[in-house]
């Protein structure tokens, strides 16, 4: 707890350069007495932590990490429902940004914090998305990066001067951000569209090559995954294990020019295995079970969500509306889907459901009849309607060519 009078601020921590040099920053620029240091785990990778863990050590800074992997998992299941994607690719940095920003809210409350602050700068989503939770607090929200117009050269030159314990990784020159539902890498000379990119930018997914095939089967309830090849799992434990076993056959990569929500266009690299194979075998059930109109309608939805969710919104009033239509839709999205990894593709090959719309012997060309008295030959009034109000403006704009001629 802090000292009486004293003036303390909690920090989104990574131990990278940003936060690195925010922190004698908000302590000599702003006048805070006691900075506390944040780090929230949504699946990222071990070392991340070990070496924020001994930056804060380096720097004498309080430090709190925050193990929020299942909230964040059951996040990435609401997004499957929705069959979220933002521009071709799923969400992944813009869905944690929320879960990490509330996280921080937590222990900035424990803490008697008077004030939050991220290293972001002025030119991306994520401020966005962490003031979008911090601004409904009673704390002061700060962002040094920004607010002082600073630059990773200036950065630089001020850690070496300060002696801040800085380094720069063997990820070096690229900026990447990884959670468990996807790996985002930017910067440096992917920064030209023009530049094809070198395979050392990939982490989770291999090289498409002649690996074999493997099928993965998976069993939804309500919308949500509960099984994998039979066996019942949990979402953090599905992700991870979906990402190793889709990430082996190059499953999940995107390449993409992303339109942020400032409006700037950026190069942005996604790996998201998991993602894929998820968000491609619940669109596959759904396309089983639920009706032409749904599926039409429900479309709209999703992108609505997808686009409150890139938003870092996800707790917006017409979110929670438009999970209503989207739960009820869910009640029948039960069943199993048998998915195919190979040579970097992920498609479904085989879908069983209770609540099947679909009759195999009125498709089946192998039957004379449709079904319940519908017989073939029913077909021609249709036949002969579809289509006739198109003709007619036709025919009639055809005359009207003749006529002027």
């Amino acid at each position: 707890m802090s000292e009486q009078g004293s003036e303390r601020v909690a920090l989104a921590f990574s131990g990278g350069l940003d936060t690195t040099v925010c922190v004698p920053l908000l302590e000599e620029e702003y006048g805070y007495d006691e900075v506390v240091g944040v780090t929230v785990d949504v699946g990222q990778p071990e070392k991340e932590f070990d070496e924020a863990e001994e930056t804060a050590a380096a720097l004498d800074l309080e430090h709190y990490v925050v193990d929020a992997k299942a909230e964040f998992a059951d996040l990435c299941m609401r997004s499957v429902k929705a069959n979220a994607t933002y521009q071709g690719y799923p969400l992944g940095t813009a869905l944690a940004r929320p879960v990490i920003a509330e996280a921080i809210l937590e222990v900035a409350r424990e803490n008697d914090c008077t004030a939050l602050a991220h290293g972001c700068t002025g030119k991306g989503n994520d401020q966005l998305r962490f003031e979008a939770v911090w601004r409904d607090s009673e704390m002061e929200v700060i962002a040094p990066v920004r607010e002082l117009g600073l630059t990773r050269e200036w950065e630089n030159e001020y850690a070496q001067e300060r002696g801040l314990p800085v380094e720069g990784g063997s990820e070096g020159r690229y900026s990447i951000d990884t959670n468990l539902w996807s790996r985002s890498v930017e910067g440096s000379e992917l920064e030209d569209p023009a530049t094809i990119p070198e395979d050392d930018i990939y982490d989770w997914t291999d090289n498409p090559s002649g690996k074999d095939a493997e099928l993965v089967e998976l069993e939804f309830e309500d919308g949500t995954p509960v099984a994998l090849d039979g066996a019942a799992i949990e979402p953090v434990d599905l992700i991870e294990t979906l990402n190793e076993r889709a990430g082996a056959h190059g499953v999940g990569r995107t390449d993409m020019m992303e339109d942020r929500m400032l409006g700037l266009k950026v190069r942005e690299n996604y790996e998201h295995p998991a993602a894929t194979v998820l968000l491609t075998a619940h669109e596959a059930l759904e396309q089983l079970v639920l009706t032409q109109e749904e599926r039409q309608f429900k479309q709209q939805i999703d992108q609505q969500w997808a686009q409150k969710g890139y938003q870092g919104l996800v707790d917006a009033p017409l979110v929670g509306a438009l999970e209503g239509f989207i739960d009820t839709t869910q009640e029948r999205v039960t069943g199993t889907v048998t998915v195919k990894l190979e040579g970097g593709h992920c498609r479904p090959v085989a879908r069983e459901s209770e609540y099947a719309v679909y009759s195999e012997s009125a498709a089946s060309f192998n039957e004379e009849d449709v079904t319940g008295g519908i017989t073939q030959e029913d077909a021609t009034g249709v036949a002969k309607y579809h289509g006739f109000q198109s003709r007619l403006a036709n025919r009639a704009m055809k005359r009207a060519r003749e006529n002027d001629e």
